[in-house]
């Protein structure tokens, strides 16, 4: 009968998923609003389906605990230091600045002091899941917006240790001497244990399961690692979030990053959308049935509260002008802690149980409302500001030349530039209209648009073109060019600009005619100076920068067929680093030999 049960429940939860996410992502509402939609249908208020909401969502957050870890492992220490402005400066700000401003609306409304602080602290906390989650479908945690939003996230779990120690204050239940320090200390204790354990104890151990060969063995100890560190933090009151991504974190720089990626990234896409469908679950309709204009009310004006404070501040923080409203409405809701504190504030009976579940209900719902305003963002706000603030794409004649060049900036206009002194036509796209504007007044015939858009590189003259040369700065927006040319333009030969060896190997497995990497031969060029300025004769530093670039580049071909195997790429790597050593020392050995037979 249980397994039944378990089994029922699986079906009932992957079928409204699938049948949910699908018309979401249909009609332009995304992923996360569909599960949040599914979890509403399925649970307790709607079909009933499912009503075990409170174990379902403890047991879905370890998807957020594996998302942070995931996130953890792309920040190597040194560029977790180099956010450290934005997560304790930025950080710090949001929370204040959104803190003062719902107690001072908690206040207006006639609420004691003491609820109107525990809603403050409450509710200026945003969801990690959910902006990280839309962040991250959108393809912006990388820019400015999606890393301020990070910075403050991870100071929200970091504050989430104090916060809680100052809820029996509130109350008047502790003092500043009284037992929560000691729970202080211990986090404290667990965090360093987990920072030393994770540099001196945790690459050991990989190495070791990694020795055993077995995948199987190895996907079970990444796992095991992450629910252990989960467990460690939930254990002394610390987030768990910030546990796993402090782990992540001191393996960003390990061999074994890609694997522990590889590994964990599919379970961690299907519990973040358990966690959002088990947040749609505990959504309380019955709170909302009974005082419907109250709840609409306060989730209004907690959105509308947060995203005023939040694009006011996004001034002082490093928000592009055009994405600041963006950045607020990512960051308007309420968050998982949340929950955490109401529930907290209620056992300690510093606020009233039934004003607790209240405020549990409009964070829910506000997770809900953050989707929907994603959406308003893109239909209405959006279009509006880029006809305001964007320069349309050019209107291209049809065009007939040889040459196409996609992005014209300092590797491009090298290209471009030689191409034109052999009287050669090439025709110029680029998406930056200072630059456009700066090169025609030199005469370049430069057009501005979007190469990706197929409509417009057809305009170019691409059915009648011999050549694409890809010169934009993005890895994946090269990559996503290429593909759809492939498809819409199959003759085009394709030259492409390459940003590093990864890159190499993906544009390899586009069969890309002629890769160039940007820095490759200036360095060797560089390198042949320095040998120089050491002394070594001028033929001599010529030859050895010769032999290191043909070995380079018959490393690569050879390294290619295992590059996704990160065992083996590793492997070959070192074997490559030995040859070449080993060839230079027998160049050492016999030029030695050559000058001493020319002494005697």
């Amino acid at each position: 009968m249980e397994q039944h049960t378990v089994l029922t429940n699986v079906l009932i939860y992957f079928g409204a998923a699938v049948a949910a996410v699908a018309v979401a992502r249909a009609v332009g509402l995304g992923s996360v609003l569909g599960y949040l939609i599914a979890g509403v249908a399925i649970g307790p208020w709607a079909l009933g389906l499912v009503r075990n909401v409170q174990t379902i969502l403890h047991f879905s957050e370890f998807g957020v605990v594996m998302m942070m870890f995931l996130i953890g492992l792309e920040l190597e220490p040194r560029r977790l230091w180099s956010l450290r402005r934005g997560i304790f400066g930025y950080g710090g700000l949001q929370m204040a600045a959104c803190a003062l401003a719902i107690y001072l609306l908690g206040m207006m409304l006639g609420a004691s002091w003491r609820v109107a602080l525990v809603a403050a602290l409450g509710l200026s906390l945003s969801s990690t899941a959910i902006a990280l989650a839309i962040l991250g479908e959108r393809n912006l945690r990388n820019s400015p917006a999606g890393t301020v939003s990070f910075g403050i996230l991870l100071f929200q779990d970091i504050a989430a240790i104090p916060l809680i120690a100052l809820l029996p204050l509130l109350g008047g239940i502790g003092t500043p001497g009284g037992g929560h320090w000691p729970a202080i200390a211990r986090a404290v204790a667990v965090i360093a244990a987990v920072v030393l354990g994770g540099r001196f104890l945790l690459r050991p151990a990989l190495r070791k399961i990694a020795a055993l060969d077995a995948r199987e063995i190895f996907t079970a100890f990444a796992l095991f690692l992450v629910a252990g560190l989960a467990y460690l933090m939930q254990s002394v009151g610390v987030s768990m979030a910030l546990g796993t991504f402090l782990g992540g974190v001191l393996l960003a720089d390990s061999e074994y990053k890609h694997a522990l990626e590889a590994d964990i990234e599919p379970f961690k896409g299907l519990l973040l959308g358990l966690f959002f469908m088990a947040v749609g679950m505990s959504i309380d309709f019955g709170i909302f049935v009974a005082h419907p204009w109250q709840v609409i009310g306060l989730v209004l004006l907690l959105c509308a509260v947060k995203t005023v404070v939040l694009t006011l501040v996004s001034r002082a923080m490093a928000v592009a002008r055009p994405q600041r409203l963006l950045f607020a409405f990512v960051l308007s809701q309420g968050g998982e802690f949340a929950f955490v504190v109401f529930a907290a504030a209620a056992a300690g009976r510093i606020i009233p149980a039934a004003t607790a579940s209240l405020l549990t209900l409009v964070v829910a719902l506000s997770m809900v409302m953050t989707p929907l305003l994603m959406v308003l963002h893109d239909r209405l706000i959006a279009p509006r500001a880029n006809r305001r603030d964007a320069r349309p794409d050019d209107t291209i004649a049809s065009q007939h030349n040889p040459v196409l060049i996609a992005g014209f900036g300092r590797f491009g206009q090298i290209v471009g530039r030689l191409l034109y002194s052999q009287g050669i036509g090439v025709t110029v796209l680029d998406h930056d209209p200072d630059q456009i504007d700066m090169l025609r007044e030199f005469g370049l015939k430069v057009f501005y648009g979007d190469a990706g858009r197929m409509d417009l590189l057809d305009s170019a003259g691409a059915a009648e073109a011999k050549i694409l040369v890809v010169a934009i700065d993005g890895v994946d927006e090269s990559l996503a060019l290429i593909d759809r040319v492939r498809e819409r333009f199959p003759h085009l030969r394709i030259y492409c600009r390459a940003r590093n060896v990864s890159h190499i190997y993906q544009l390899m497995d586009r069969q890309v005619h002629v890769i160039e990497r940007e820095t490759f031969e200036s360095s060797l060029r560089l390198g042949r100076a320095v040998l120089e300025g050491l002394g070594h004769d001028p033929f001599e530093a010529r030859s050895i920068a010769l032999k290191f670039r043909r070995h380079n580049i018959d490393s690569i071909g050879r390294v290619y067929p295992f590059y996704k195997n990160r065992k083996a790429l590793v492997s070959s790597a070192r074997e490559g680093r030995e040859e070449l050593e080993e060839m230079f020392r027998r160049d050492r050995e016999r030029r030695q030999a050559a000058h001493g037979e020319a002494w005697f």
